[in-house]
């Protein structure tokens, strides 16, 4: 699913106009972020002919911030270029690392025993007294 230039005419005024000295257009960015939205595929995944993925991302992260991709994916969808609308993302668990603080495990720290066996909570030992026979 890649539009076509001009195909990229009719919204080029909702995407910022480049300035400066930039690597790749566009039109580039927008293919590569419809190629991820179809593929499913990690930004370290796109094929190299899209350019440095890491470029990408971060054009996209900006234009995400700012609205721009949503007014061009808009004017893409009514004039009927293409036909997807993202509402949510999901996110399977197994991709997504949590601090070892918030997975439930064990935490490590010492327990402060009071001077009262009592109050202290578990014992130490199990050990019970024990009466020796006399011979």
């Amino acid at each position: 699913m890649e539009i076509t230039a001009a195909q990229f005419k009719l919204i080029e005024h909702c995407l910022p106009r480049q300035r400066g000295n930039v690597s790749l257009t566009n039109l580039q960015v927008l293919n590569a972020i419809l190629y991820v939205a179809e593929h499913g595929c990690k930004w370290r995944g796109l094929p190299k002919r899209f350019g440095n993925w890491h470029t990408i991302y971060t054009r996209m992260s900006r234009w995400a911030k700012s609205g721009v991709l949503d007014r061009a994916f808009e004017q893409l969808q009514q004039a009927q270029v293409v036909q997807i609308k993202i509402e949510a993302v999901s996110l399977d668990s197994t991709s997504v690392k949590v601090h070892p603080d918030g997975t439930g495990a064990p935490k490590k720290t010492v327990r402060r025993l009071s001077a009262n066996p009592v109050a202290g909570g578990t014992p130490r030992s199990t050990s019970s007294p024990r009466t020796r026979a006399r011979p």
